[in-house]
């Protein structure tokens, strides 16, 4: 059971690595200090379907990561 976690695991970690670097234009440092980041505006589109994709999948490593803890200790 542990080998199968730690494979799900991995491959969580690879695709939410994935998604974040996709989602990454323009939110760098250089952002910090851009006076258009001071105006909101909202996701559409493939913005909040990856927004959305990174939540989920933050959300399934965390449980996986508990999960194997869990049964390791077993």
């Amino acid at each position: 059971m542990d080998t199968y976690l730690y494979v799900v695991q991995i491959f969580v970690s690879v695709v939410l690595i994935a998604v974040l670097l996709l989602q990454a234009r323009g939110s760098g440092f250089s952002a910090t200090f851009n006076s258009d980041s001071s105006i909101y505006r909202t996701r559409r589109g493939v913005e909040r379907t990856l927004f959305n994709v990174t939540i989920i999948l933050a959300v399934v490593f965390v449980v996986v990561s508990i999960l194997s803890v869990a049964f390791s200790s077993i």
